[in-house]
């Protein structure tokens, strides 16, 4: 890739990096947005990979940058920061990119984004001295903490966060999040034999790497195409694995009833429909209206008719009646650092007080959910996070306040936690209503 050739990818990357900066959207949003007006696909992954690069290495890159510079990261515009940031990328990352096109766009768009006095020199000259000189990690003997936030590109409090819940995995967990996320889909089991749909899916141009614990499961070798046949007829979705992990732990039966209390943007609702079966319910309840429509154009294009949706917040008052389900699952909003692979950005906005926070919205979401079931029924609560504050902590104050549930061991309470996630699944004693 020339240099005049890959400017408008790198700029298409640099405006969406300062989007996510200004606006907190997220990054995997924007690029869907942007990537299907890109005829190219050798540009769409080049974009992919430097706005996911620029956001999860971005610790080290500041790093970097703050002991090159000759003014404090505060000081840099926005636009320089991040031409910086995808520059380092380029050159550390992307073994691909002729140093010479890094640094030479990055000057270029410098250029262009910040139109102030000495822009482009100051990037010029950043990015060529950390050629002559790459700047040492911190010394791992006398501050652990501070080499792995460093290494590995994580917030100092986030690596010490890790080491509480991970102990000696923290080193291979805060790696981990460096790593493409796998790109994983679920089969419409309904729409045929799951060996049929994948020799459909493959005909479509896509190709399997390895299958999941459960025959919808599948993770594909590169990412799921989109503008096809097998797409467009409902045979697949994408959901990550985690996320179809939690519907199977809950487990509702053929026929049932399920409400799924925060719903948007419907890839359980979708799965559970399906697992329930034509007989059954699921009934999607979400306070974002956009939400549901997603998640009513998800079960449309999979072809389930037994969605309902219901607009509303799970953290007021429910509009349906209590002891109403069999089944009901509160997969709550939370941290999102389950999903750092999919968000890096999250690593950069959150802070500590953001867990406690979570954790009382999630208390009182719980509380509410819980009325729902019924004598002998099923609550889980999940969260796309490893963090104890959002996970066990709220599942413990709950049981100890409420002695009509009890939690139920499952095969795949480690699974989900290998994740990143957490979950657990509670059933309402027998004779214990009220």
């Amino acid at each position: 890739m020339d240099d005049a050739a890959g400017l408008p990818a790198r700029r298409i990357a640099l405006e969406i990096l300062l989007r996510v900066d200004t606006t907190h959207a997220f990054a995997d949003a924007l690029l869907g947005k942007a990537l299907p007006r890109i005829d190219n696909p050798a540009d769409r992954r080049f974009i992919t990979q430097l706005v996911l690069g620029a956001l999860a290495w971005r610790g080290r890159y500041d790093y970097e940058i703050s002991l090159l510079a000759s003014r404090p990261l505060n000081a840099i515009a926005p636009p320089l920061l991040n031409v910086l940031r995808m520059g380092l990328h380029q050159l550390r990352a992307l073994t691909r990119v002729p140093p010479h096109a890094a640094v030479n766009t990055s000057v270029r768009l410098a250029r262009e984004f910040q139109r102030s006095a000495g822009a482009s020199g100051f990037v010029n000259a950043i990015l060529r001295q950390s050629l002559r000189r790459p700047v040492a990690l911190p010394d791992r003997e006398r501050d652990e903490v501070a080499y792995m936030s460093v290494a590995y590109s994580h917030p100092r409090w986030l690596v010490e966060r890790f080491r509480d819940w991970f102990g000696d995995q923290t080193e291979g967990r805060l790696a981990s999040n460096n790593e493409p996320a796998p790109n994983a889909v679920r089969l419409t089991l309904d729409r045929g034999d799951p060996a049929e749909l994948l020799r459909e899916i493959e005909r479509n141009g896509m190709s399997v790497a390895r299958r999941g614990p459960y025959p919808e499961v599948v993770i594909l070798a590169s990412a799921p195409i989109f503008d096809c046949s097998a797409y467009r007829d409902g045979l697949f979705t994408p959901q990550s694995e985690a996320s179809q992990l939690i519907s199977r732990m809950l487990s509702p039966s053929t026929g049932a009833t399920v409400i799924d209390c925060a719903a948007a943007p419907g890839g359980k609702s979708a799965h559970l429909a399906q697992l329930v079966g034509g007989t059954g319910r699921v009934i999607a309840m979400d306070r974002k209206l956009g939400g549901l429509k997603d998640a009513r154009a998800t079960a449309r294009r999979l072809g389930h008719r037994n969605l309902e949706l219901i607009l509303c917040d799970s953290a007021a008052a429910l509009p349906l009646p209590d002891n109403c389900a069999e089944y009901v699952l509160l997969d709550a909003p939370c941290s999102g650092l389950g999903t750092l692979r999919e968000h890096p950005e999250i690593r950069w906005r959150l802070k500590p007080a953001d867990l406690r926070r979570l954790s009382r919205v999630q208390s009182s979401m719980l509380e509410r959910a819980a009325k729902l079931v019924r004598e002998d029924g099923v609550l889980l609560y999940s969260v796309c996070s490893p963090a104890t504050e959002e996970g066990a902590a709220v599942i413990e104050d709950f049981l100890a306040a409420h002695t009509d549930f009890a939690r139920e061991a499952t095969p795949l309470d480690e699974e989900i936690r290998l994740h990143g996630f957490f979950a657990g699944r509670l059933r309402r004693r027998r004779g214990r209503l009220g």
